[in-house]
């Protein structure tokens, strides 16, 4: 009767750890928070990409930097914390569209790469020891042929200074990269204001993070 006891609780508890979830936390700014989608954001279709043995958390918080200078840094909400509580097994992070602003970027651009990796070393040192994915941002798109969108975020600034940028601090820091704006260039139908994506668009994204993370 013991032994059996002894391997009904050893059956359950091969269960409890089979079932256990991977905890994937997509931090970003509005992108990734769903600005206009209700429920059909990006991690929301991760999720369904994903399956049943994850567990996404959105962690995106609209019109956050990665700048710890920046008009709204994401290092200052407590979600940030909440985020890292939970003790995530994958850390997402898609930040940088916002630091391309001009009074985000012009005046704080030196601190992006040390602030890049002292945000990822806040994650790796977690002791749920995430694996990190740091994603390249999206496209900022033109509308209807303005030079600027009404957020000021600077394609120029995003392509050609971030995203190297972002290159660089992921070989220091040894995390994969996840090339959104690859996978997004030539979809400017699918962001309507230039920077946020429709339902479609977040697919895209999800797409592109699950085959990252896969």
């Amino acid at each position: 009767m013991k032994r059996i006891l002894l391997l009904a609780g050893l059956i359950l508890f091969c269960s409890a750890i089979y079932a256990q979830k991977i905890k994937v936390a997509c931090v970003g700014n509005s992108i990734t928070a769903g600005r206009g989608l209700g429920d059909s954001t990006y991690p929301k279709h991760l999720q369904r990409l994903l399956g049943d043995g994850y567990e996404v958390r959105n962690l995106g918080i609209s019109g956050r930097t990665l700048l710890k200078k920046g008009d709204k840094p994401y290092w200052a909400d407590s979600l940030f914390t909440v985020g890292k509580n939970w003790a995530p097994d994958i850390v997402i992070i898609k930040l940088g569209t916002n630091d391309s602003k001009p009074q985000n970027w012009d005046a704080n651009k030196n601190d992006f790469v040390p602030d890049y990796e002292a945000f990822i070393e806040e994650w790796k040192n977690l002791p749920s020891k995430p694996k990190i994915y740091v994603c390249f941002p999206v496209p900022v798109f033109p509308v209807n042929g303005a030079a600027e969108n009404k957020f000021r975020i600077r394609e120029s600034v995003v392509k050609g200074e971030i995203i190297p940028a972002i290159k660089k601090i992921a070989k220091a820091e040894k995390v994969k990269i996840i090339d959104l704006y690859k996978a997004l260039s030539g979809h400017g139908r699918h962001f309507a204001d230039g920077v946020h994506p429709d339902k479609q668009g977040a697919v895209l994204i999800a797409e592109a993070v699950a085959k990252g993370i896969k």
